[in-house]
C-alpha cells in the first residue's frame, strides 16, 4: 500500500481515497499512479501512526516539502492529517502544502481553517473556475451550488492561519477572460492565483 511517494521534489502523503467530488478531469479516472508512484489506491486507510512510521523509512534531508495530496481529498481526514503535520513539524525542519478542494467546512460541518494554524505551510486550492454553476458542472461534488462560495470562503479564512494560500486552474482548461475573472477573485481575497499544468 503507497502512503508516502515522490513527486519532483516533495513526498507526498496518500491517506484516503474518499472525496465529495467527482471532477471530470480528476487524475484518478483515467490512471492508478502519480509518477511511478505504485498505485495509489489504498487497501485501506492507514492510521495516522502508521504514516508517521513511514517517514523513517525516507531520507528526509532530499525533500523541499511534504505535501498532503494523494487519490483523495486531505481534508477528509483533517485531525489525522494535521496530527502527522505537527510530527513533520516536531521532526523534520521541512514546509507542509496541503492540495486540497477547499471544502473542508462543509465535510465538517464547522469552520475549519482555525486548525490549520502552526501545522500547514501552503494551502493549495482547486478553484478550477470563476463561475459557481460551471464549478458545481466540473466538480460534480454531493454539496451542490453552496460548495463555490464556501471553497472561497475557507480561503478567505484559512489565509489568516498560513503563509501562503494558492488557488489553482488549470491551463488550457479556461478562456483568457476567465483566467483574468479567477486572478480578480484571488486579489479580492488577497491570495495568490497559479495556473497548473495540464498533466
Amino acid at each position: 500500500m503507497v502512503i508516502l511517494y515522490e513527486v519532483h521534489n516533495g513526498l507526498y502523503v496518500n491517506m484516503t481515497n474518499r472525496c465529495p467530488c467527482a471532477c471530470v478531469f480528476c487524475l484518478r479516472q483515467t490512471k492508478d499512479e502519480m509518477e511511478n508512484s505504485g498505485s495509489l489506491w489504498l487497501e485501506r486507510e492507514p492510521s495516522a501512526d502508521e504514516v508517521i512510521n513511514e517517514f523513517s523509512k525516507f531520507d528526509m534531508e532530499k525533500y523541499e516539502e511534504v505535501v498532503f495530496c494523494g487519490f483523495g481529498e486531505p481534508t477528509e481526514r483533517l485531525e489525522d492529517v494535521l496530527k502527522v503535520a505537527e510530527f513533520i513539524k516536531k521532526t523534520y525542519d521541512i514546509p507542509t502544502r496541503i492540495n486540497t478542494n477547499g471544502l473542508s467546512d462543509l465535510i465538517h460541518k464547522k469552520d475549519t481553517a482555525p486548525m490549520f494554524e502552526g501545522l500547514i505551510d501552503t494551502v493549495s486550492i482547486s478553484l478550477n473556475t470563476p463561475n459557481p454553476e460551471r464549478y458545481l458542472e466540473l466538480t460534480r461534488n454531493k454539496f451542490g451550488i453552496e460548495s463555490f462560495d464556501a471553497l472561497l470562503n475557507f480561503a478567505k479564512n484559512v489565509k489568516k492561519y498560513v503563509k501562503k494560500v494558492v488557488l489553482t486552474t488549470v491551463s488550457t482548461t479556461l478562456t483568457a477572460q476567465e483566467e483574468a475573472e479567477c486572478r480578480d477573485i484571488c486579489s479580492r481575497l488577497g491570495v495568490d492565483y497559479r495556473i497548473r499544468p495540464f498533466e
